[in-house]
């Protein structure tokens, strides 16, 4: 409404506050979720900067990635920008029924999750990509912690257990080890490409080292919902989750009462994409360059208004 004129009188008054009533409680900060990612931190700050582009206080706040639907349902959080269905927490689930937290919708994300390893590592694992050289092979991946068996890094403990679940499942003689940290996973991923050692681990995409370090799936067998339910389905009789991830769809989610408070910026978030084309160098800038997350994610904005700025404009206009 800007420049709208003082000679349109009480019709100008009137849009104003039709305006006004659409954008809700502009004084009263949206908070936005952070999780342990370098990826998730690019994609909420991408959409805490359109939020604050339509005219919204902003606050990012730091929330363990499995336990923060209860603040969500409790109105303490307001939206979380990057949820993997591949692990998400059973309390996610319970909260939506419950009509506490409300989902705002797909990412955008083109993503997968899997059992990976550096390239150099198919030399010494003959047979990789194929989940049954993990059979054979698996005290080639050994550590003092996990010796006779092999080693897994997995991912941080806060996010579930999807590789160890997979190790259990294909009954592998492998241990998965919980990785610290997403800079302990990378840190595992340089040691081993410099070193040319071997390395199994849990990783995903869209990331900035599947390119980096070459990084490879093992080829595990194509999972539907009988491998999470039913023992009797898959390679091992005896075990669920003797399967591939299931495919990861990447979606968006809020506090039920974002729509009330806020619907505009309801109507921003739920209309929110970012590509994986986008997403990705913005994580290199971040963790190979050395790049802060709000400078990567400023500049990136100024270079790519034409992307974002009609989503601002269709729910604030």
């Amino acid at each position: 409404m800007k420049g709208f004129g003082v000679a349109l009188g009480a019709l100008g008054m009137i849009a104003g506050a039709a305006q006004a009533a659409e954008m809700g409680a502009v004084d009263k900060p949206i908070k936005l979720a952070i999780n342990e990612w370098t990826g998730q931190h690019v994609s909420t700050h991408v959409a805490g900067e359109m939020l604050k582009a339509a005219g919204y206080q902003v606050e990012y706040v730091t929330a363990g990635y499995m336990n923060m639907y209860q603040a969500m349902a409790d109105g303490e959080l307001h939206g979380a920008m990057e949820i993997w269905s591949s692990n998400v927490s059973d309390d996610y689930a319970k909260k939506v029924e419950g009509g506490g937290v409300a989902e705002l919708g797909d990412l955008g994300l083109d993503a997968k999750e899997g059992i990976a390893y550096p390239a150099h590592v198919g030399e010494m694992c003959p047979g990789l990509p194929a989940w049954e050289a993990l059979k054979d092979c698996a005290q080639v991946f050994a550590s003092a912690e996990t010796i006779p068996m092999g080693r897994l890094v997995d991912y941080p403990a806060d996010w579930g257990t999807p590789g160890a679940d997979r190790m259990t499942g294909l009954d592998l003689p492998i241990k998965a080890i919980p990785a610290g940290s997403e800079g302990a996973l990378i840190a595992e991923l340089r040691a081993s490409t410099e070193r040319k050692t071997p390395l199994l681990i849990t990783f995903w995409q869209p990331h900035w080292a599947m390119s980096a370090y070459d990084v490879q799936f093992v080829d595990l067998p194509v999972g539907e919902d009988a491998c999470f339910n039913d023992p009797a389905w898959g390679p091992n009789p005896n075990a669920v989750n003797d399967c591939d991830f299931a495919p990861s769809r990447i979606f968006k989610a809020g506090w039920s009462g974002m729509a009330d408070t806020w619907p505009a910026a309801h109507e921003i978030l739920t209309n929110y994409q970012l590509d994986v084309a986008d997403q990705q160098p913005m994580m290199g800038a971040i963790d190979v360059d050395g790049g802060s997350v709000e400078e990567v994610v400023a500049k990136w904005m100024a270079d790519n208004e034409g992307k974002w700025r009609p989503v601002v404009d269709a729910a604030t206009n």
